[in-house]
């Protein structure tokens, strides 16, 4: 078998023989434990009206209870030609009112040209030690230039060198490639702390459905959708 510390799939002293490594590993993936528990509680019946207060709630919920970076979400596009595409960013605002929520990215990377061509697009987030999944789907808009830059400058100076570094979604020729473009990135952000990338761009989702899982040890699992209808939200007990 490779080494632990080896993950790129090969076999000391030979080629692997995939079927059989495929057959080991899914072995393992059936093996490993799913929502042990415990779990907590969800009564869709005293569930809120709108969707917004119960995502802010089980948010809240995550961070008290210790759950590692709740606000990490996946967020799911599809290009002009219809191709799909996900990535995992961070959630940076939430308007539990309304029931948007705000991330930001390149408008020259893969999202931003996916938006662009089509703006709409969902957000999921998993939180598996509570057994948790949410999920909210609507149409994109684009925030002005106020938000863009207190989304950047409220950011760490790595963080901002980060952005500067290269150009995001283009090949990179090696790392020592990166490592040059880095520290001329960290240069120009102690130079000129209060610049901002021209394509940073800061979206905002705004949920048309949305929907709530919580998971049970017994897989009596219950999901919960909202669907927006102009101002008002319909609620809807799904199977799981």
């Amino acid at each position: 078998m490779p080494s632990r510390d080896d993950d790129t799939g090969g076999t000391p002293g030979g080629p692997p023989d995939r079927a059989a490594a495929d057959r080991e590993l899914l072995a393992r993936v059936r093996a490993a434990p799913v929502l042990a528990g415990p779990l907590p509680r969800f009564d869709p019946d005293t569930a809120p009206d709108t969707p917004g207060p119960l995502f802010a709630g089980w948010l809240d919920r995550a961070l008290t209870d210790g759950v590692r970076e709740p606000q990490i979400m996946t967020l799911s596009t599809a290009g002009e030609d219809g191709t799909p595409s996900a990535r995992v960013l961070i959630l940076r605002g939430v308007d539990s009112a309304d029931c948007a929520f705000v991330f930001a990215g390149d408008r020259g990377s893969g999202k931003g040209r996916d938006l662009a061509a089509r703006p709409v697009a969902a957000l999921t987030w998993y939180w598996p030690a509570q057994g948790r999944q949410i999920r909210m789907a609507g149409p994109v808009d684009v925030l002005g230039e106020d938000a863009t830059r207190q989304d950047f400058l409220g950011r760490s100076a790595r963080s901002r060198a980060a952005a500067f570094t290269g150009r995001v979604s283009t090949p990179l020729g090696g790392a020592e490639e990166y490592e040059r473009e880095n520290r001329a990135a960290e240069a120009l952000v102690a130079a000129e702390p209060d610049r901002v990338p021209a394509g940073h761009t800061v979206y905002r989702l705004r949920a048309g459905a949305a929907e709530f899982f919580q998971a049970d040890p017994a897989r009596h699992h219950l999901r919960l959708r909202y669907t927006r209808e102009g101002d008002r939200w319909t609620r809807t007990l799904l199977w799981p």
